[in-house]
């Protein structure tokens, strides 16, 4: 459903949601989404890193659980985690190492996440090729992607982490090309990476063909993902420049839906080919940045006729972001989703909870910075008045010093129904903490 948040793989007449700050979340889609760096090492290795603990814990008792993993049945969040990452040369190419360690007390077990081992060479003039694990982002949104195919890690973004997990890593080769007047971007991903979407481990989620929320080992989501070929590879293309102080963009790419939320003959999950076109501009408006993106998403159900794939959309994004008074930022967008053909799903689907035709909502950011930066007091609202749901995550971030900083926030859904994309995760609400100590 949302270019941005949906994170879920509500499969059949389900749309895939798009969902997914505090002072760590970058806004407006810009291409910082990229784990950051504490230092940027310009002629010799240097390791460095973090070391970060976490706590969430539900603020309602979700019964599609059944008290399966108690006592942490009601914690969402339960990591130790070690960072580790360094930056070197080889000549004048540059190769990056960023690796996570953590212990994950809710899924219980230790784990590895590799989340960058990539090489930047400059085969020739204005060109540059990076190969490897890496983070890629494109788009306009603050939350929201419209052309931004990347993969994304929804169950750390609903969870508490840091929102730089939110962007999930991906093997690929990503060719630059910086011309006068534009600038080409190629990326091809040769083994199809989906999102790390909710699955029914940490978080339930809606079922229409149960009617009700659903959770491990029934409700467990685990769908083969594509074999690996050229044929399945995904590419993805961005042509992009600017004129006097707009930016504007062109977009492409083919591959497959990020989600599994279509059907096979046998009733299972699967990924079903996708293919999107689309544009966006930034710039100047008044005292503040004005974005607008659109997107046409052609699924591989191209007449809207079978219920058990998703239907093809158009997508559009608009956006204005400004200072209204010292440290304090407001930003604000609207964003339409529309199902085409939507009268052949209805006729088609015998499901009663097909998507709305019209889905929009409001998103709303508002963030204050205190004592030189150091404190950063945020909140960010998604409303759909279509669906009548809503998801508020407020936040608050301090940088006790330039080693150890403190986050707090919640992730608080709600909605009259429970099988909107906001409204069925509303045993899901929680609220977290983290300490990070940098090295």
């Amino acid at each position: 459903m949302i270019a941005l948040l949906a994170a879920t793989p509500v499969v059949a007449a389900q749309q895939e949601p798009t969902p997914p700050a505090s002072d760590s979340e970058q806004g407006w889609g810009n291409d910082n989404w990229s784990d950051d760096s504490w230092a940027e090492p310009k002629s010799s290795r240097n390791w460095h890193g973090f070391i970060e603990g976490g706590l969430g814990n539900r603020l309602s008792y979700d019964p599609a659980l059944n008290d399966r993993f108690a006592p942490v049945d009601d914690a969402t969040l339960a990591d130790l985690r070690l960072r580790l990452e360094t930056t070197g040369y080889v000549g004048n190419d540059r190769y990056t190492l960023k690796a996570d360690l953590y212990a994950d007390g809710v899924d219980q077990g230790v784990r590895g996440d590799l989340r960058e081992a990539s090489y930047t060479l400059t085969p020739i003039d204005r060109t540059d090729l990076k190969l490897g694990q890496q983070v890629l982002t494109w788009g306009t949104g603050d939350l929201l992607f419209l052309n931004d195919l990347f993969p994304k890690d929804w169950q750390s973004f609903f969870a508490g982490r840091d929102t730089e997990y939110l962007k999930a890593p991906v093997l690929a080769a990503k060719a630059s090309y910086y011309g006068e007047s534009a600038s080409l971007d190629l990326v091809w991903m040769p083994d199809y990476t989906s999102d790390r979407y909710i699955n029914g481990e940490r978080f339930s989620w809606f079922s229409p063909q149960a009617g009700s929320n659903v959770a491990a080992p029934v409700g467990r989501i685990d769908a083969d993902e594509p074999a690996n070929s050229f044929n399945n590879g995904e590419f993805a293309a961005r042509l992009s420049g600017s004129v006097y102080s707009t930016e504007w963009a062109l977009y492409g790419y083919r591959g497959f839906q990020k989600q599994p939320n279509a059907l096979d003959s046998s009733g299972n999950p699967v990924f079903t080919r996708l293919n999107v076109l689309g544009a966006s501009v930034r710039g100047n408006l008044g005292s503040g940045l004005a974005n607008a993106e659109l997107a046409l998403h052609l699924a591989e159900d191209n007449d809207g006729s079978d219920p058990y794939k998703p239907n093809s959309q158009f997508r559009l994004l608009l956006g204005y972001e400004r200072e209204m008074l010292p440290k304090l930022t407001l930003g604000l967008q609207y964003y339409l989703e529309q199902t085409l053909d939507y009268d052949a799903l209805v006729a088609a689907s015998p499901s009663p909870y097909n998507p709305e035709e019209y889905r929009y909502l409001y998103t709303t950011r508002l963030s204050y910075r205190m004592w030189q930066d150091n404190l950063v007091w945020s909140m960010f609202v998604f409303y759909s008045p279509s669906d009548d749901d809503h998801y508020v995550r407020p936040s608050v971030n301090y940088r006790y010093s330039d080693t150890l900083s403190f986050d707090l926030g919640a992730n608080i859904f709600g909605g009259e129904k429970s099988h909107t994309f906001f409204g069925q995760f509303d045993n899901a609400s929680n609220i977290y903490g983290r300490v990070r100590y940098a090295f």
